[in-house]
């Protein structure tokens, strides 16, 4: 028997996902005979994993402090294992623009894009580039917030005048803004799990053009097809890319990639990685893995196995 500390809710804007993954989890790794204590990540986080002394924490945070290094950084201090990617890896993911400039490096496609600070539009003059900007990528563009995860804070630019609105939306999520090519397609995710991809899963929003955060939590809104019903190639090509990705950014344990399926070229380009993506009913990586033969409470217990030892 492990001793388990999950690690949920937190203080970001995905904190409610975030807190059904965690309970999710909880429940599994009760059924499969572990001592687990959930922690619901807050200031007394030191104190109570010090009471608690786990053999290994497992990460259900997303967003802030859970996806971006942070937490990862403070259980290697602590000594403590955990599961998922190691705090660089984190970083690498958790930022958008940091982990396309890595893509693009790799010569994995992704979206053209455009990243700008909000101390560059207010003392650079940013904002007289825009006109430039977005010649090069061509409308509609898509306006999002580097560092949030789950759709939050995303905006479609159709025109110019639609542009500052979106950036304002955006920088209230954080200060650094993505401006990429929009993709119209089909929404594809591949999972890895320990360096092997899932297979395919397509969410299909079924009443709006977006798959939102709304989408994708909301039970009912968002049809999944798993494994999509695309070409036996496409599906290759898919995962390809996903262990790519997963290479390039240095991922452990368990992420997800996604990734767009352009109508009008059949190209796959990979939009962003989640390094703890969700565990809740609506969750892709479940869904994968079920389609794989990976029954929900295996895939915690094989999850909580790859933990690696702290140095």
């Amino acid at each position: 028997m492990t001793r388990v500390a999950v690690l949920k809710g937190g203080r970001s804007l995905e904190r409610q996902v975030s807190l059904k993954s965690g309970a999710r989890v909880q429940d599994a790794l009760e059924r499969l005979g572990h001592d687990v204590v959930g922690i619901d990540v807050g200031h007394d986080l030191v104190a109570r994993l010090r009471d608690a002394v786990p053999d290994v924490a497992f990460v259900a945070l997303h967003g802030r402090d859970g996806e971006d290094g942070t937490v990862q950084e403070l259980l290697e201090a602590l000594g403590v294992r955990y599961t998922g990617s190691g705090v660089s890896a984190c970083i690498r993911c958790a930022d958008k623009v940091l982990a396309k400039h890595h893509m693009r490096d790799a010569q994995i496609p992704t979206p053209d894009f455009f990243a700008f600070t909000e101390t560059a539009f207010k003392q650079l003059g940013a904002a007289d580039a825009l006109p430039a900007i977005e010649q090069r990528l061509r409308f509609p563009i898509v306006v999002k917030p580097a560092g949030q995860g789950s759709a939050l804070g995303i905006k479609f630019a159709a025109t110019p005048a639609d542009v500052p609105g979106a950036l304002v939306a955006a920088f209230s999520y954080g200060d650094k803004v993505l401006l990429e090519r929009h993709v119209r397609g089909r929404d594809l995710a591949v999972s890895v799990l320990a360096g092997e991809a899932l297979p395919v899963v397509e969410a299909i929003p079924r009443e709006e053009d977006f798959y939102d955060f709304e989408a994708r939590y909301e039970i009912g809104r968002t049809d999944f097809v798993c494994p999509a019903q695309v070409a036996d190639e496409v599906a290759e090509r898919a995962q390809e890319l996903a262990l790519a990705v997963w290479e390039v950014l240095g991922c452990a344990g368990f992420a997800r990639v996604d990734l767009m399926l352009e109508e009008s070229t059949g190209e796959l380009t990979v939009l962003e990685v989640n390094a703890i993506p969700g565990l809740t009913e609506t969750s892709l990586l479940p869904q994968a893995a079920d389609a794989a033969g990976i029954a929900f409470d295996e895939l915690i217990e094989r999850i909580v196995a790859l933990a690696p030892a702290v140095a």
